[in-house]
């Protein structure tokens, strides 16, 4: 048995309206008073129905749909970021549409021109890279994009990310002053913006103070990776005093080590995050961590891109935002320490 869609003309029939005032209705941000709002709501309920979104995107051109793109989700910083996208989306009318990619140029390119496919109005890109290539038809097609969380050079995308190398720099100014001088950095992955910007903001610190690194091991935003790194530094001949980690996801698998070996973190070894997710300040890790300012990261990038499709005209910017270091229990605290928040 088929059973036939209930269209707009019959809710304005039932509402004793017109179809265009059904149609502002469910229209969002379009204008309709609240008495019509409320009978055309009562008839689409009493008949079941519902407005077809994609059928109104092809005649509009526009979806209200952004699409986003992320590597992965186990590094818990993500999964909060994206709710606190969706949310601001949603304060805004659109949605969002999720897709996963690996990290890789190639396999990231795949996923974007399929997101494309479906007719969506912008593009964030979460910790993702693209080609020039695909970057250009994004361009071409009138699709903005912002990289959130990624920087990326010589295109025409707007970029949102904490100041990374100058949250590097923090930890380092923190471990010098709590005497540390041998000094380990367990990096994020060197392909990205963000693990390069970090480890070049920490180590800048330290070739000033004349202090060498005792290791720099990239650590690929992976968890087993940074254990076994921790693993080496551990065993080998010299042990360090501190480990800076590239993210907080990496520094929980080094808290996790140290205790394996009976060490203890802000005492034996002293280790630093970034990121500053919620697990880090569980008593199990009190983890010392630079904050991402994950908020205004969000509206940032949600007002840049929103404001790149009402106006494609808007050029595209960078925008880096200062994160504090927050201290808690797996670093050791320096003497007459007064940077509450550097």
């Amino acid at each position: 048995m088929t059973v036939s869609k209930v269209t707009s003309i019959e809710v304005a029939k039932r509402a004793g309206v017109s179809q265009s005032a059904v149609s502002r209705v469910f229209t969002p941000g379009a204008s309709a008073s609240a008495k019509t709002v409320e009978k055309v709501r009562k008839a689409a309920e009493e008949l079941g129905y519902r407005p077809n979104i994609l059928a109104r995107a092809m005649v509009s051109g526009k979806s209200r749909i952004i699409g986003l793109v992320v590597a992965y989700l186990e590094n818990q910083f993500y999964p909060v970021a994206l709710e606190l996208l969706s949310n601001a989306l949603q304060a805004r009318g659109y949605h969002i549409l999720i897709f996963t990619a690996p990290n890789s140029t190639e396999g990231v390119d795949v996923v974007m021109q399929d997101l494309m496919d479906y007719q969506i109005d912008g593009i964030i890109a979460a910790s993702v890279s693209l080609s020039s290539d695909l970057a250009r038809r994004a361009q071409n097609s009138g699709i903005p994009v912002v990289l959130f969380n990624r920087g990326q050079d010589g295109t025409d995308f707007t970029i949102v990310t904490s100041d990374n190398i100058r949250g590097g720099r923090k930890v380092a100014e923190f471990l010098l002053a709590g005497g540390h001088r041998k000094i380990a950095h367990i990096a994020g992955w060197q392909g990205s913006t963000t693990g390069r910007d970090r480890k070049d903001g920490f180590l800048s610190v330290l070739d000033d103070a004349g202090i060498a690194p005792l290791a720099v091991v990239d650590g690929m935003y992976k968890r087993e990776t940074a254990a076994a790194c921790t693993r080496n530094l551990i065993e080998a001949d010299e042990r360090p005093d501190a480990i800076f980690v590239g993210n907080d996801h990496m520094a929980f698998a080094v808290i996790d080590e140290l205790r394996a070996f009976g060490l203890r973190p802000g005492t034996d070894i002293s280790v630093v995050g970034y990121d500053d997710v919620p697990l880090a300040g569980w008593g199990a890790y009190d983890l010392t961590t630079v904050r991402q300012p994950v908020n205004r990261m969000v509206q940032e990038t949600v007002d840049r891109l929103l404001a790149r499709i009402e106006e494609p005209e808007t050029p595209a910017s960078a925008v880096l935002i200062d994160g504090d270091l927050i201290l808690r229990g797996s670093a050791r605290r320096p003497e007459n320490w007064t940077h509450e928040g550097i």
